[in-house]
């Protein structure tokens, strides 16, 4: 996965980015599951996906400013 540096000191625009690139890592784990037969691969992705959708919601609530989940 390639990715384009930012040139900006912007917290919000780098969050922003993060964010797209977690969105499509949980794409392709998901994908992944579809993909394989074994159980506990497909939990593991799954478990995975989960994981990092609560990052890309971390990252999320930073940027929106949404100061009690930051808490």
């Amino acid at each position: 996965m390639k990715t384009d540096v930012i040139q900006s000191s912007d917290p919000k625009m780098h969050a922003r980015n993060i964010q797209h690139m977690l969105g499509e890592l949980i794409e392709h784990v998901r994908a992944d599951i579809d993909q394989v037969s074994e159980p506990k691969a497909q939990a593991l992705f799954e478990t995975s996906a989960e994981v990092l959708a609560g990052l890309r919601t971390a990252y999320e609530h930073y940027e929106t400013g949404a100061e009690k989940a930051m808490r």
